[in-house]
């Protein structure tokens, strides 16, 4: 896995993002700029105005008696419209700002949600649905909040500092050095604190996984949890996941509660050299009372703008936490790499049309973690147009073996390849994954359908299949009365998962979707054990029957735990020790092998 080289460095990436939407960037920069800038001229006008009460010229008594209110009042227009301009750039400001966080989160799911596409299968068994889900929505989050807060308070308020400090340098150069220096003081003891805090907020998003990963289970799983009664179980198992995860949040909070007074403290003590220092001044009539109410009023800005800013840096330790989570996932490579750029730079032939067989030499993969074998030097081959019955005992690696062919894994040892004796064999790694899936398909045994009209699931596999193929489909399948039996036809949707239909309908749902594909290969992981005897005799029969008529030439791999599927095949393949331990037919090896004997419970398949 790729490990970020500095810790700061992923949020400053995903700051990088901003570049994307520069004009929004430049004019939310530029309406922050003038608001903060002008608040010290703001502060100055209050300081004049204050100046012209304190000596008499803002209320005049004329000659003839009558009070002239002309300068106050302009003075009080002038301030009201200063506060008014500033008001509507402040919020504008504050829209805009919004706008590029709401652009920066839909940007970083984007990514997320691409990168998790892309990589392979192992990623995702050593990764569980709750990591991905919370690097999408908190984490995901909590960079957006950071970058938004860091317009809002550290950029704002290096603006204010610089205009702060830079009027009271104006006023008098010691009136402003020494809360310069207290205020930077005040921001290097808040940014030695985030590194704390980043290590307990890496604690809390792994806790806050184990919360998403469990609530998931929890959601999918609800037939089985309530099938055995293990609703207290799981309730127990979630709620101590929901402690942890609180009692984790809770610490860093209270470490951030107990540390950040002390720098807010410092850069108040400030304000207490303005006083004592100003009236001094004041004293020696080097400045007058306006000024240094002015002057007050920048020392109450500073210190509020860095209590801000303590806010601001428990949110940005949070965000480089979160921010190191997600480039740690976009910047994990596939391990599986689409062979599209070797295949047009003419280093492999294209996949060759027609008939296709399969064949795998020295094949060795191993499980996640590297540490128990599933194939070890497997060899084995199916010839274009053969009907082949894969058995093997469960855990020997069955499942492992459909999923090479589409390179839905990839093998540690050893080449897998597809094509024909008289067209040649290409390995799968030069070649182009979409061409690939669509000339081998997998059905699984666990069927998946997303919430959508049954049309619209089926279409994945041909989008410009037209309702005919569909039903032509459907009727290879043996589905065609689960659609008669549907309100709507093919338009009816589906429930979430296909949880609307049996596991039966789903399964000859999803055979009817890879049939339409019209695929070469098709490999059917054991993708009828939820049919009845009856019901997976005739769809088999129509799968022979399409391979035997020339217009569909197809080789068939069936993953097999009934012998009915197991004696409508060519030839039968028995995997054990992660290899091919005999193959032949199925009255063959009933007569020649004890193994397959055993396995098949002493059958004798008739």
């Amino acid at each position: 896995m790729t490990k970020p080289s500095n810790v700061r460095q992923p949020l400053l990436r995903c700051l990088a993002l901003y570049r994307l939407m520069p004009w929004r960037f430049a004019l939310t920069a530029t309406l922050f700029t003038i608001v903060n800038l002008s608040l010290a001229w703001q502060q100055w006008l209050v300081g004049r105005a204050v100046h012209d009460v304190e000596s008499g010229r803002a209320v005049q008594r004329q000659a003839d008696g009558t009070l002239d209110w002309s300068l106050a009042r302009y003075w009080l227009l002038a301030l009201l419209a200063v506060a008014g301009v500033r008001a509507v750039l402040q919020y504008s400001g504050g829209v805009m700002s919004l706008i590029i966080g709401q652009d920066l989160l839909t940007i970083l799911r984007q990514r997320i949600l691409q990168q998790v596409q892309r990589l392979d299968l192992a990623y995702h068994w050593r990764h569980g649905v709750g990591e991905l889900v919370t690097r999408t929505t908190r984490d995901a989050d909590k960079v957006r909040d950071a970058l938004i807060s860091f317009w809002r308070q550290v950029f704002e308020t290096a603006l204010v500092v610089i205009a702060s400090i830079g009027l009271l340098c104006w006023y008098n150069p010691f009136l402003g050095l020494p809360p310069l220096l207290l205020t930077l003081a005040g921001i290097g003891i808040f940014v030695a604190q985030t590194g704390k805090l980043v290590h307990l907020d890496r604690a809390a998003g792994a806790a806050y996984d184990k919360v998403n990963q469990e609530l998931s289970e929890g959601v999918n799983g609800v037939r089985v949890i309530k099938g055995f009664g293990l609703e207290q179980r799981r309730i127990a198992v979630f709620s101590a996941h929901v402690d942890e995860f609180v009692r984790l949040a809770r610490q860093a909070l209270a470490y951030s509660a107990s540390h950040i007074p002390l720098p807010q403290a410092v850069v108040a003590l400030g304000h207490v050299w303005i006083l004592a220092y100003g009236a001094h001044l004041v004293q020696q009539g080097r400045m007058n009372v306006g000024e240094i109410v002015a002057a007050l009023l920048v020392a109450n800005t500073l210190v509020f703008r860095i209590e801000g800013v303590g806010r601001v840096m428990q949110i940005f330790a949070d965000a480089r936490s979160s921010a190191g989570r997600i480039w740690e996932l976009l910047d994990e490579r596939p391990g599986i790499v689409d062979g599209a750029v070797a295949r047009s730079a003419g280093l492999v032939a294209p996949l060759p049309e027609g008939a296709l067989g399969l064949r795998l030499t020295g094949v060795d993969i191993a499980a996640p973690g590297g540490s128990t074998a599933i194939l070890s030097g497997c060899d084995f081959e199916v010839a274009p147009g053969e009907v082949v019955a894969l058995v093997g005992a469960t855990g020997s690696g069955k499942s492992t073996l459909a999923g090479l062919l589409p390179r839905l894994l990839e093998p540690d040892q050893g080449a897998v390849r597809i094509g024909s004796p008289w067209a040649g064999w290409r390995d799968l790694r030069g070649l182009d994954l979409g061409q690939l899936r669509r000339k081998v398909h997998v059905v699984p045994q666990e069927s998946f359908l997303f919430s959508d009209t049954l049309a619209a699931n089926l279409r994945l596999a041909k989008p410009d299949a037209t309702d005919a193929e569909l039903e032509q489909a459907l009727a290879w399948a043996s589905a065609s009365e689960v659609v008669q039996g549907m309100e709507h036809g093919l338009q009816t949707r589906l429930g979430e998962r296909g949880v609307t239909l049996s596991g039966g309908q789903r399964q000859r749902i999803c055979l009817a979707r890879a049939l339409l594909a019209r695929p070469a290969i098709l490999v059917l992981d054991d993708a009828t054990s939820a049919l009845d005897a009856l019901t997976e005799r005739r769809v088999l029969d129509n799968i022979r029957r399409l391979h035997a008529s020339g217009d569909y030439p197809v080789t068939v791999l069936m993953v097999a735990s009934k012998l009915s599927t197991i004696l409508l095949a060519d030839r039968v393949a028995m995997l054990a020790g992660g290899r091919i331990a005999a193959q032949g037919t199925h009255q063959a090896l009933m007569a020649s092998h004890a193994g397959y004997r055993e396995l098949l419970g002493g059958g004798d398949g008739k």
